[in-house]
């Protein structure tokens, strides 16, 4: 590849393409680590950069021109169009890629090894890609999902859960939260175990799946785990969303129960992706709360950034009141689970919020 005229070009070259890809796979590999929190992604980008740093020689080092580089400090507008980190990590990627592909034409003759470890890595950086970009969608997905959904189902415990669950499904729902506080009682009438809540749990994660719909699960980051949930739901007295995202990663999601405007704007401070205001009115499934009213639903629907979801009391008489504040979505218990037909239900309670 090299001929005696050109031997010092071809070195500066691969120190150029070597810097470029160990730099863009750096980029990739702090996505992985702080944006997405997946050590094994962190794992595969540090092996393919390292692998990269055995092998940029010191003879290539040596041969750097920076001050004498002709496309030093050259930029191009995209750079500045890239707003998203989605958008960093695509475009390292693939700049990466390119690199990898010049140490491979180049490398031949001069530096085999050199040459089979970047079509290596190249062809290994390609799957990588494509599992960051899912890791890094889904919980963009999830949150388009969430910012969708105007009928959240929370449940309560049933002999018939699942069977109210999959008619709630099948009358449109898309977002459902497994709520079985401590002292509820299983389907045999004892009291509930945390097996049970596990196996309550997988069973509507799989409905869920199958319908397309969210599922979360009220306060247990650790059954929300063992299943695979979207996210999780936290009371103002369970633990704080700072310590649920250490524990859940960036791309699942969290929301907060809110009774008063500064919590629903602690809960913006602490990055929750939403929050429950309310109790709208009284209602039996939080015994001994005081209701808000409508009042706290206006002054949030005037000044949260993320989506509420107004809840407590509400059902298809008193739901106009409520969309009347500027509320667009709502959750609901009994309205759905005590109805004669959840399914229809859920299609009635759809109608009127779309209407």
């Amino acid at each position: 590849m090299t001929t005696p005229e050109q031997p010092a070009a071809v070195l500066r070259l691969l120190d150029a393409n070597l810097d470029r890809a160990r730099e863009g796979l750096r980029v990739i590999e702090d996505w992985c680590r702080f944006g997405l929190d997946r050590a094994d992604l962190v794992a595969r980008s540090k092996d393919m950069r390292q692998r990269l740093g055995r092998l940029h020689d010191e003879r290539y080092k040596q041969a750097r021109d920076a001050a004498g580089d002709v496309a030093t400090g050259m930029a191009h507008p995209a750079q500045r169009e890239r707003e998203q980190p989605q958008a960093v990590v695509a475009a390292n990627c693939g700049r990466v890629q390119e690199a990898l592909r010049v140490l491979e034409e180049f490398g031949r003759g001069v530096d085999d090894r050199l040459a089979e470890e970047a079509a290596a890595v190249r062809y290994a950086l390609y799957d990588l890609e494509v599992d960051v970009i899912r890791a890094s969608a889904s919980g963009q997905e999830r949150r388009e999902r969430l910012r969708a959904a105007r009928l959240y189902l929370v449940t309560s415990p049933s002999p018939r859960l699942e069977a109210v669950v999959e008619a709630a499904l099948e009358g449109g729902v898309r977002l459902v939260q497994y709520r079985a506080k401590d002292g509820s009682l299983a389907p045999d009438g004892q009291p509930m175990t945390d097996a049970v809540r596990l196996q309550q749990a997988q069973a509507l994660r799989q409905l869920c799946s199958r319908h397309g719909a969210l599922f979360l699960v009220n306060d247990r980051i650790d059954i929300a785990l063992a299943v695979d949930a979207d996210g999780v739901h936290l009371g103002q007295g369970d633990l704080p969303p700072a310590l649920a995202r250490q524990l859940l990663g960036p791309e699942k999601l969290i929301g907060r129960s809110t009774h008063a405007l500064e919590q629903l704007q602690q809960a913006m401070r602490d990055g929750c992706d939403y929050v429950g205001v309310g109790p709208v009115n009284a209602t039996p499934t939080k015994p001994g709360r005081q209701p808000v009213g409508l009042d706290y639903v206006r002054q949030a629907a005037a000044e949260s950034a993320i989506p509420f979801f107004a809840i407590g009391g509400i059902e298809k008489g008193n739901l106009p009141a409520v969309l009347a504040t500027g509320a667009t979505q709502v959750a609901v218990v009994r309205a759905i689970t005590e109805a004669p037909d959840p399914a229809q239900a859920a299609r009635e309670l759809l109608e009127a919020l779309q209407g």
